[in-house]
């Protein structure tokens, strides 16, 4: 497991005569999972600060500054921008922090049945399964300047799929437009005119990606896909070796350590290190798991929900879980994929776990390991993102 070394961004060390106070600021943004809306909250009081009406339920992503955050409706056809109210600027021996209400933008992003919506490389691409096109565009623009242009890609077909920014190229998930169920087959490298460059790199069942460091990994029925490459991407394939039969669907990539925490099967995650020799480590859950997150500001530690409705720490460097909290009722695993079941983000210093038949946020302190408090938001709060940290304000 690589350790990568980065500036801080919100360093809050202060040189020079000018004068500052040190802010903190975090805030959680809440999707309800039956309706379209998302509730905006202060993390450090509790306080609800605003919410917006969308068209349908959504799936949240933060932006990699913090300052958006990006409301998917795939039943809604469309894709909101809102401007979480906390900029940061980076002035290399500390970052100024920038606090102000959030707002939704006004200007939206439609097509058939959004889904599947990816920033890397300063670019997002966003995936229509309904249509299988990819449109790409810089968030910057849509969040400070209020409009957003795309330039846009085909995958072939309609499909449950994936795009990924590289460089100047993209990455695009491919289906077997012939067979009507639209299985997914490989990965496609397309240049920045939409033309495919080599072969396609075999990956049945092609289902979710994340970027760690300088890699990106897919997931695939018979392995992962592992890409890296500072020009043109380098696309190889990691079988599963040494483990049982299965596959990962679902990864995470660490934050100041490189590697990727994937699930494996219903009751078990798997740690990935592609740069071992060993690159697997397996990990028994005590049931099955519902939700999993890495912790961006303690790289070593990654937190597990599972079904008997407790919060697990999990140790990437030792491979073990080590404490454990019970913050729900029991939220069964059984029936529908999409019933509503807590989701979880890491805010500063404590996990947020949704409790989507209790109407509340539950807040776990980290360093105790105990719940701290909880935020009563209503309705069914469900997908959940964090954005936020420590700056100078002049």
């Amino acid at each position: 497991m690589r350790f990568l070394f980065a500036s801080l961004l919100f360093a809050t060390a202060l040189t020079g005569p000018v004068l500052a106070d040190d802010v903190t600021a975090w805030r959680l943004f809440v999707g309800d999972h039956a309706e379209g809306k998302v509730t905006a909250i202060d993390a450090l009081s509790g306080e609800v600060l605003d919410s917006f009406a969308l068209k349908s339920p959504v799936s949240l992503y933060a932006s990699a500054s913090g300052d958006a955050v990006f409301a998917v409706q795939g039943a809604g056809n469309q894709v909101s921008a809102i401007r979480s109210g906390i900029a940061f600027e980076d002035h290399g021996d500390h970052g100024d922090i920038a606090v102000s209400a959030p707002s939704l933008v006004d200007a939206v992003i439609t097509g058939e049945k959004p889904a599947h919506f990816v920033e890397h490389d300063g670019k997002v691409a966003l995936f229509f399964d309904g249509s299988g096109k990819v449109d790409l565009f810089g968030a910057g623009q849509w969040v400070h300047e209020g409009t957003v242009t795309s330039a846009q890609l085909d995958s072939g077909t309609a499909h449950h799929g994936l795009a990924v920014p590289w460089g100047d190229y993209t990455l695009v998930s491919m289906a077997n437009g012939e067979d009507e169920k639209k299985p997914r087959v490989g990965l496609n490298v397309l240049d920045a005119g939409g033309e495919q460059v080599g072969e396609t790199h075999a990956c049945p069942d092609l289902h979710g990606e994340a970027a760690s460091g300088n890699l990106l990994m897919i997931g695939c029925g018979d392995g992962v896909l592992v890409v890296s490459g500072a020009g043109a991407p380098e696309v190889k394939k990691l079988d599963y070796a040494g483990l049982p039969e299965g596959k990962t669907t679902t990864l995470v990539g660490g934050r100041g350590m490189q590697y990727f925490l994937g699930n494996y099967g219903p009751d078990k995650v798997v740690i990935i290190d592609p740069a071992e020799a060993e690159p697997y480590r397996l990990i028994e859950l005590p049931t099955r798991r519902v939700h999993f997150v890495t912790d961006p500001g303690r790289p070593r530690f990654a937190y597990i929900f599972t079904e008997d409705g407790f919060l697990r720490q999990l140790d990437m460097v030792k491979g073990e879980l080590t404490q454990a909290v019970k913050v729900t009722e029991p939220y069964s695993m059984d029936g529908e994929w999409n019933l509503p079941r807590p989701r979880m983000a890491v805010v500063g210093d404590q996990v947020a776990v949704t409790d989507p038949l209790k109407g509340l946020v539950h807040l776990v302190d980290i360093a105790s390991f105990a719940i701290s408090g909880d935020i009563p938001v209503g309705g069914s709060p469900y997908t959940i993102v964090a954005v936020g940290g420590s700056g100078a304000q002049h």
